[in-house]
């Protein structure tokens, strides 16, 4: 049978693949026992599954298969941030970002698309377009290449693509991610950006009780409506609400990205209209100052600004957090190196990529 008609078991959730083996007539702990081998123990081929007899592996071998992402580019930043680009079935690419928070902790941020349909005016991904949603299994194949190298503790789905236009697979990785039998994340270790696309909000909050974090990056629609396309189908009014209805347990926060792009939303203004529009909602906002690259005309604000405009927040009662820069010496903007090595590979053949 042809690769293409078999059956990826990393696309499958624990209740999936269960049901798959009951077809087959085979015990229910059996998919447990898969799962282990496939996510603890980093298995990519069913002959290596020891514990099951080889006519069951034979069996698996004729109709399903271990799908595995091999990373094509690794970039390495002087304060130990590691951009990854994976090359896909169909010649497509993506980033994944591990970025390390200190000597014990690292955040895995993956991509959910292969470039993006959001448009959003400060992003480079968004200049790719959208060619296509991953599968689970390629949300799930960047997890397991990064930690085969390295450990993870937290992963946020802020990469390539909008996560919540991507539901089905995203949702199906997040189950994945979360079983006993693999990699057993926490949802509080587990976070999900969106731009703002209210109905899928309320969905998710309704199926998944991860974290949160909506890309704001404005406190009004004019200058919103300028930066995010989305905001036209789904103003602030509609948003803020949607975020007031979230479910959230009890210690739990909304994250509130906030880009600071200087001279568009960065006045002192900006920021008092913000600390007015989060009012009564559990909030905390990352403070992001813009990271500059050749593609976009935006600037990063002065650093007495920056300080400015998070003091405001801070001053107002509002958890107001500066992320800390990272990967500024790499690829270190999301698409960039996937731009970077498709116009190269275009460049030496004459044509363009599949990926470009």
């Amino acid at each position: 049978m042809d690769v293409r008609q078999k059956i990826d078991i990393k696309n499958l959730t624990l209740d999936e693949l269960t049901g798959l083996l009951d077809g087959l007539g085979k015990e229910r702990f059996r998919a447990r026992q898969l799962m282990q081998w496939i996510y603890r123990h980093g298995v990519t081929s069913f002959e290596a599954m020891t514990t099951l007899s080889k006519d069951f592996r034979r069996q698996l071998a004729a109709i399903a298969y271990i799908s595995v992402l091999t990373p094509e580019v690794v970039e390495e930043s002087r304060d130990g941030t590691r951009k990854y680009l994976f090359r896909l079935a169909d010649g497509e690419s993506i980033e994944a970002v591990r970025i390390p928070m200190d000597k014990e902790r690292a955040t895995l941020c993956v991509s959910t698309q292969v470039g993006c349909a959001m448009g959003c005016a400060f992003c480079l991904t968004a200049t790719l377009g959208l060619r296509r949603n991953l599968e689970a299994a390629e949300i799930v194949n960047q997890v397991c290449a990064v930690m085969a190298a390295e450990p993870v503790g937290n992963i946020v789905f802020m990469g390539m693509g909008e996560p919540l236009a991507n539901f089905d697979n995203v949702v199906k990785a997040l189950q994945i991610l979360q079983m006993e039998e693999g990699f057993a994340f926490s949802s509080r270790k587990l976070t999900i950006s969106t731009c703002g696309l209210v109905p899928e909000m309320k969905r998710f909050g309704g199926c998944c009780s991860v974290g949160l974090a909506v890309s704001l990056n404005a406190a009004g629609d004019a200058v919103r409506d300028t930066l995010m396309p989305v905001n036209r189908r789904y103003p602030l009014a509609e948003l803020m609400a949607a975020c007031r209805e979230f479910p959230l347990k009890q210690r739990q926060r909304i994250t509130f990205e906030y880009i600071l792009i200087h001279g568009v939303n960065d006045a002192p203004a900006d920021a008092r209209r913000l600390v007015r529009l989060l009012h009564g909602v559990k909030a905390k906002v990352n403070l992001i100052p813009f990271n500059e690259h050749p593609a976009s005309s935006f600037r990063r604000p002065p650093e007495e600004r920056i300080e400015a405009f998070q003091k405001c927040l801070l001053d107002r009662g509002l958890v107001a957090v500066r992320r800390a820069s990272k990967g500024e010496d790499i690829s270190a903007a999301c698409g960039q190196l996937k731009g970077a090595r498709d116009e190269n590979m275009e460049d030496r053949t004459g044509e363009k990529t599949a990926a470009g």
